[in-house]
């Protein structure tokens, strides 16, 4: 069964109880909450992933806890709490949604060591996966969201997972986190997208999600092979630039983009030695999305070297 699937007071029941396990790809977690209006925006955000039983092996346990006290009733405040204990300082009650979002990525940089983690947006394109690293207020969701209404698959927006193993990139797939005006962009780009609620006032300014598709959930656990790394820089109305990035440079752009790097030591050294070996690099610089999506379907679409 969907979440889209269960009636609305039933999800709710479900996850302030034993809460639900959800499948990610790369990761699992088990999720509950109590705080008000969370299950209208959950069911909404993750309509498409499987309800899974709240028993077994997680990477993550988390809860949204309402604040006990007065925090209940005068500007009520949510805690995340993961495996028993309070991680940040509550938000306002209302943000509850963005607050799982940002707790969880949290989570997972801290315990997916086992693989290299990128700061990075992932997409794959006829088998090929397509990473876009980049620093905060580049454009990587909003181009991430944008390739994903273009036939691209969503692997995640936030995470390059790279399996040691084999060097292949792994789904980590959840919501597109889209902020401020991106949220109007991508609206406007691709109007059959499913675009949760919006939550103004968080430490992003205002937030909301969109929903993974059908598509790309049925995909969450097919690895796809390296082949383009793409820095996006978004400038505007600037006209669209490509340009090829150094291997060597794209290795400190990469390691400076990496959860994990550092802690990983040789081990992260080698992993971006193999990752860049796989791949062509490019700067793509752009103020219109259409034209920036059609470049990197066509660098996509390249043969191999």
């Amino acid at each position: 069964m969907q979440v889209a699937d269960l009636e609305l007071g039933a999800l709710r029941e479900l996850i302030a109880g034993d809460g639900i396990g959800l499948d990610f790809g790369a990761a699992r977690a088990r999720v509950r909450a109590d705080a008000p209006g969370f299950a209208e925006a959950f069911r909404f955000v993750y309509q498409g992933f499987e309800i899974g039983e709240p028993a077994g092996f997680f990477d993550v346990t988390v809860r949204l806890r309402r604040a006990h006290g007065l925090r209940r009733y005068l500007r009520p405040q949510v805690e995340f709490v993961a495996d028993g204990a309070a991680v940040f300082a509550p938000f306002p009650a209302q943000t509850h949604l963005p607050l799982l979002e940002w707790g969880m990525n949290f989570l997972f940089a801290e315990r997916l060591g086992f693989h290299l983690l990128l700061h990075a947006g992932a997409v794959e394109f006829g088998g090929r996966a397509v990473i876009l690293p980049a620093t905060p207020g580049s454009g990587k969701s909003t181009l991430t969201a944008a390739l994903t209404a273009s036939g691209f698959r969503l692997l995640s927006d936030e995470f390059g997972v790279v399996r040691f193993s084999d060097g292949h990139l792994l789904p980590l797939l959840r919501p597109i986190a889209l902020k401020n005006d991106s949220i109007d962009v991508i609206a406007r780009f691709a109007p059959q997208v499913a675009i949760g609620p919006r939550f103004p006032g968080t430490r992003k300014g205002t937030v909301a999600h969109m929903a993974p598709d059908s598509y790309a959930i049925v995909n969450r656990h097919v690895a796809a092979l390296p082949a383009l790394i793409v820095f996006p820089r978004y400038e505007v109305d600037s006209d669209l630039r490509i340009e090829p990035v150094a291997k060597s440079r794209a290795f400190g752009r990469l390691a400076v983009n990496s959860f994990n790097f550092e802690l990983l030591g040789p081990e992260g050294f080698d992993a971006i030695g193999r990752l860049l070996q796989s791949c062509r690099c490019y700067q793509v610089t752009y103020s219109d999305l259409e034209h920036a999506v059609e470049a990197i379907k066509r660098l996509a679409s390249e043969p191999l070297h």
